[in-house]
């Protein structure tokens, strides 16, 4: 397998190992289990700077669904890479972090899980060229968020935090996706490499611009840009870790990435240059201004954060200026593009160390409330130190990088001055006065961050414990980053030439192909402009800092007049909950013929109305086989049969005749010569007369109401019509199709290529194996979803109401056959079904049989042993959680499909081969078996999972 497909592989298989080793060494924290995998990716992708840095890149491609043009295409250049270190980079320190900030008694596990899913899904949007690859892996991240924001969840604010964050960011993400289906009608391809070269071609098309905001829409919400910022203060409520990674490295700065990304693309429009560079330099300002009223020392950082986004926002949107002009003019103007590239990095330094600070004090003190902090300096002397160096860097002072990042800011202000492509030039004066102004404010909250919490009065009577310094593990993270604030702005070019101009040339390539990128960056140019706005910046700073502690605005209350964004938020869900529940409440009576009804009626409509809309009621009365005596019969005692139900006397008649049904459909499919249908029909029958019987034990007795015919009127109409529909379908089949049998394809290659003669197990898992797969995931999903349903107890308290004649010592008996005779016939017929479920597995490639009919097979056994003997014997003999056993079943499937991507083959690709085996002699052996075994497990998890949880419940 490719390296980088590895890269993102290995924290998916680090989440499923701490999830399946969760019980193991439990005086061993989860964190010190999963640490080397962060590291030696943040190793590996240390050791292709060297590479990227001479020009080459990385561009590995695994065939997924080749006939959609999905293929899992992983391409590592300047920008990926920048990305890349972040993600895990920061994620080794977040992890080293959490094993001290998180104790033991937490549901360490769970978080792990998440934070490795969040880690993987981030690397996968970040190296990912296939558009709809991208979309999964950017979705997963919203998910993954989702459940790292919501960790605390018993606590409202935590699960609220969460739902918003989801809800925002998925909605950006759908409006992503349907930007990127517009690409892709656009240019026939999902590649972003292939879409660049053909951005001539499609900038003038009417898709073209409704494409570009949909796409900004996904990049805006992801990133918390005004006015989809208001997710991001909420998500505080996160463990602090959390918000390190999440916050100020990793999934706020996927929207920005994808406007990285898609520059190549969008960068000549003019559009692109007034919303991007527009809607940052509003979300600066406002950011800035926001983090000013907080009293929440993470609150304040939310805001900070939401502030920076914009900023380098803003400098992306005024770097795609340099798509208007060639050769130094469109340098001139990459100079934007640089300082976004520095400040990206500068800001996940200097916020994930001041994140970790927050954490550090809120561990210490059990309060992040600046009303009750101060003092600490003398208590905490290290973190002061780190949080000094992170703030200093924040504010853009010297000597730390983000001074230099900050004047690079400045510079790229005043150079959009002299954009002369669009009228009035004057407007874009506006650009540095708008950045000087977010400045001030972003030097005074600085200030606020270090000084109100350091300095001050001590108020130990405020504080719940007290404070003291942290222990080593919990610095260790924060002062690393700090000395990288410190040496960055030292050596700024270790960076220039080893990650700027990379990603520089993933942004401008067409500049990069004509000229390569010259990046010096270094302290003092004279006194130019720039330093006089930053003496400004910081002369005002002063001013507004000391106008904040002299008014006591850290203690006034900023609730706010008027109506807000998170009120409109508010409003919205409740109005949508509202019309949900009033929509709903039309049509769930609660009555299970309504919901029938409404499905019938339906389906009567659709597919009636297809057919006569498109004529399709066409018959192909000379394509019928001849009508043997033999199905005659069989048709006319099913037709006894379903027609005697409605009048049976009892449930218990009504199933037995719905068994006949059954079973004259088996006697149908032996007569026409379909032996894996017959064998299928009928063990389900079995399993389901018995799931029928289990229920219905549950119900009161069949009672016979007198009901006026007006009243089953409705219901006659509906059955006659669905029971013609579904004839003139069946009837219509052969004539009617508009499209060539597929069906001797199957039959010309199931041995040629699936090395099998029985064409349907070699359809179920090798030509449809995705089908296939999906299907029993479908079903452990129901069969789990049942078994929560009947598990669930509504309220906290509430006792299991059992009748007292089901008690026995706490535990309900369950019923159990007292017929000697059935007890000893059951004994043997249960080895000989086992034998022959066996037998059914193992031949089905070549014969009748296969995992899923060997399966039902089996459940059939264990029904009948229970029957015979009760279920508690069986679970004293065959001491399985079928639970688990649906999980083996299904990830058995789904890593056999994953195996082909070791041979560069697709997705559940099989393979099969000759062999001559020790007594067996000459044997075929293929990996279909592997796909199919996980098919046996899990339909036998599922059957028997169904069974025994409706059997135990009283």
């Amino acid at each position: 397998m490719p390296l980088l497909h590895v890269t993102v592989l290995v924290p998916f298989l680090l989440a499923l190992m701490i999830a399946l080793l969760r019980r193991t060494l439990p005086k061993l924290h989860r964190g010190w289990l999963i640490l080397a995998g962060p590291l030696l990716l943040f190793i590996y992708f240390l050791t292709r700077i060297p590479v990227i840095k001479g020009g080459e890149s990385g561009y590995e491609t695994i065939s997924w669904i080749p006939s959609l043009g999905i293929d899992l295409v992983f391409h590592l250049d300047g920008l990926s890479l920048l990305f890349a270190l972040l993600i895990t980079g920061m994620g080794t320190l977040v992890v080293i972090y959490s094993i001290y900030y998180l104790e033991k008694r937490e549901e360490l596990t769970p978080f792990y899980v998440y934070l490795l899913l969040f880690m993987g899904a981030m690397l996968g949007v970040v190296l990912s060229d296939n558009l709809m690859v991208l979309y999964g892996f950017w979705e997963l991240t919203s998910v993954s968020s989702f459940l790292l924001i919501a960790f605390w969840h018993r606590r409202q604010k935590s699960r609220y935090g969460a739902l918003k964050s989801m809800l925002i960011t998925v909605f950006g993400g759908l409006a992503m996706f349907a930007g990127f289906l517009m690409l892709y009608v656009m240019t026939g391809t999902f590649s972003i490499r292939e879409i660049w070269s053909q951005v001539g071609d499609i900038s003038g098309q009417s898709l073209f611009i409704p494409s570009m905001l949909l796409i900004l829409l996904g990049a805006f919400t992801k990133s918390a840009q005004f006015p989809f910022h208001i997710w991001l203060p909420d998500a505080m409520e996160a463990p602090t870790p959390v918000s390190a990674y999440l916050h100020s490295a990793t999934m706020v700065k996927a929207g920005l990435y994808l406007v990285a990304r898609f520059s190549p693309v969008f960068a000549g429009q003019h559009e692109w240059f007034w919303i991007v560079s527009g809607v940052g330099l509003i979300t600066l300002i406002y950011g800035s201004i926001q983090a000013m009223k907080q009293t929440d020392l993470k609150a304040l950082l939310a805001y900070s954060t939401i502030s920076q986004l914009g900023l380098i926002m803003g400098l992306l949107g005024m770097g795609s200026a340099a798509a208007f002009y060639t050769g130094e003019e469109a340098v001139y103007f990459t100079a934007a593009t640089t300082a976004a590239l520095f400040h990206l990095i500068n800001h996940a330094i200097f916020k994930g160390s001041l994140f970790m600070v927050v954490g550090i004090v809120d561990h210490e003190t059990n309060t992040r409330d600046l009303r009750k902090l101060g003092g600490l300096v003398s208590l905490m002397p290290v973190t002061f130190t780190v949080a000094l160096i992170g703030s200093f860097s924040m504010a853009g002072l010297p000597p730390f990088a983000g001074f230099l990042s900050k004047e690079m800011f400045f510079t790229a202000v005043l150079n959009i001055r002299e954009l002369d492509i669009f009228s009035p030039q004057s407007f874009f004066t506006l650009f540095p006065v708008l950045a000087w102004i977010a400045s001030i404010f972003t030097f005074a909250y600085s200030m606020i961050m270090v000084f109100q919490t350091f300095f001050g009065k001590f108020q130990p009577e405020k504080l719940d414990k007290k404070p003291h310094e942290a222990p080593f593990g919990l610095l260790l993270p924060p002062i690393l980053l700090a000395l990288l604030a410190v040496v960055t702005g030292f050596f700024p070019n270790l960076l220039s030439k080893t990650l700027i101009v990379p990603g520089m040339n993933a942004i401008h390539p067409q500049l990069a192909a004509s000229s390569p990128f010259y990046v010096n960056i270094y302290f003092w140019h004279g006194f130019t402009t720039e330093v006089w706005m930053t003496l400004g910046v910081i002369a005002a700073g002063i001013i507004v800092y000391r106008l904040y502690t002299r008014l006591s605005i850290v203690d006034r209350e900023w609730g706010g007049r008027g109506y807000s964004l998170n009120q409109a938020y508010d409003g919205s869900i409740r109005l949508v909950e509202r019309t949900s529940r009033a929509l709903t409440n039309l049509y769930m009576t609660g009555s299970m013929r309504h919901y029938l009804m409404y499905i019938f009626v339906l389906f009567i409509a659709l597919v009636g109305g297809t057919m006569l809309y498109t004529d399709g009621l066409v018959f192909g009365q000379g394509e019928y086989a001849p009508i043997s005596f033999f199905e005659v019969v069989a048709v006319l005692v099913l037709l006894t049969g379903a027609l005697a139900i409605p009048f049976a006397k009892s449930r218990i008649a009504a199933i037995l005749l719905t068994g006949m049904v059954g079973y004259m459909v088996t006697l149908l499919f032996i007569l026409f010569r379909a032996p894996d249908l017959a064998l299928t029909q009928m063990i389900v029958e079995v399993v389901s007369v018995t799931l029928f019987l289990l229920c219905f034990r549950h119900l009161p007795r069949l009672s016979r109401d007198k009901v006026k015919f007006r009243v089953k009127l409705p219901k006659l109409i509906i059955s006659l019509g669905f029971g013609v529909t579904m004839t003139l379908v069946a009837l219509a089949a052969l004539g009617s199709s508009p499209f060539e049998s597929i069906s001797s394809y199957y039959t010309e290659n199931s041995y040629e290529l699936g090395g099998g003669k029985n064409v349907v197990n070699v359809l179920l898992v090798d030509f449809r194996g995705f089908d296939t797969m999906f299907e029993i995931t479908v079903l452990g999903l129901a069969s789990l979803a049942i078994y929560a349903m009947i598990k669930l107890k509504l309220e906290p308290d509430m006792e299991p109401l059992l009748p007292k004649n089901l008690l026995d010592g706490g535990k309900p008996r369950y019923a159990r056959s007292n017929d000697v005779l059935l007890q000893s016939v059951a004994k043997v017929a249960f080895v000989i079904i086992i034998t022959f479920s066996l037998y059914l597995f193992f031949a089905g490639h070549n014969q009748p049989g296969g995992g899923f009919i060997g399966a039902l097979m089996a459940a059939a056994a264990l029904v009948l042993l229970s029957i015979a003997f009760g279920p508690e014997f069986v679970e004293k003999v065959l001491p399985i959680d079928y639970r688990k056993l649906i999980a083996v079943g299904i990830l058995m499937a789904f890593f056999t499909g994953i195996g082909s991507f070791v041979f560069d083959v697709p997705f559940l690709s099989q393979a099969f081969g000759y062999f001559d085996l020790p007594v067996m002699g000459k044997t075929e052996l293929t990996t279909a078996m592997l796909f199919d075994l996980g098919v046996y497990l899990s339909v036998i998890g599922v059957t028997m999972n169904i069974i025994f949880t409706i059997g135990r419940d009283n």
